[in-house]
């Protein structure tokens, strides 16, 4: 086994904050942050700078937060080119791909462009994001856990099974489950450990929040809290190597 170091400051990226589940591992830990919605990227990060944390991502533009356009190589490549020139006395340790397009609608109400959007984010998307933090984590000596790294990926009860309006995404989702099994195999033997999980049922996000009673959003029984998710993505980056999760089913209370 290498020698471990954990003398340089840790840096844990994600790449989508939307779903809620981005922010709650931000407000969590310090992180880059990758997204394409610079609104949400500055929202973010204005709430991470009171816990005392740092936001980030890529832009061409000097900005609070750094959009990418699109979940494609070239952009993901960039942006992590960026991270690394903004922290260049820290290592990458952990990565998110928390990115998705969501699509409902039945089979023969779909587009060839929704089709095309669910690849290009939920697949390409994580093939990309995937590569980069690989890449990143190849040379890091071990950490006190016993890895260089962690690989994480936001899945779905979609990527288990499909239903009637799930047909494009869940086919996606489906990908990023195998992706991320592929990935444990090949790479667990290289101290890198990645993981992969279901959440299942509804995130309570700000969205969801304005469309719901006091006595639903008071009820933790019947929602998952982004800051609960992160600290199950937490658990998974920080556990040993003699016990590494492949994945995680996280689910609400109630949920039938």
């Amino acid at each position: 086994m290498a020698s471990t170091s954990t003398a340089r400051r840790s840096i844990f990226v994600v790449a989508g904050i939307g779903n809620g589940t981005g922010t709650g591992v931000a407000t969590a830990a310090s992180l880059q942050h990758i997204a394409r919605n610079p609104e949400h990227l500055k929202k973010t990060a204005d709430e991470i700078k009171p816990t005392g944390c740092e936001a980030s991502g890529k832009t061409t533009e000097a900005a609070a937060g750094f959009p990418v356009k699109a979940y494609t190589h070239d952009q993901l490549h960039s942006a992590f080119d960026a991270i690394k020139k903004h922290w260049p006395d820290a290592d990458i340790r952990v990565g998110l791909f928390n990115a998705a397009s969501g699509i409902w609608k039945g089979f023969l109400e779909i587009t060839p462009e929704e089709i095309q959007e669910a690849v290009n984010v939920n697949v390409v998307g994580a093939f990309a994001f995937a590569r980069e933090t690989i890449l990143a984590f190849k040379d890091l000596p071990l950490t006190s856990a016993g890895k260089r790294g962690t690989l994480l990926f936001t899945g779905a009860t979609a990527a288990l099974r499909g239903n009637k309006t799930t047909s494009a995404f869940a086919a996606s989702k489906f990908g990023i489950r195998a992706l991320s099994q592929s990935l444990n195999k090949e790479f667990g033997k290289q101290d890198i450990h990645v993981a992969h999980s279901v959440i299942d049922g509804q995130i309570f996000t700000d969205m969801l929040k304005a469309h719901s009673d006091e006595a639903w959003a008071q009820d933790e029984a019947v929602r998952l809290n982004p800051g609960s998710i992160a600290n199950a993505y937490l658990f998974l980056a920080n556990q040993d190597r003699s016990a590494w999760t492949w994945e995680l089913d996280c689910r609400f209370l109630l949920l039938r």
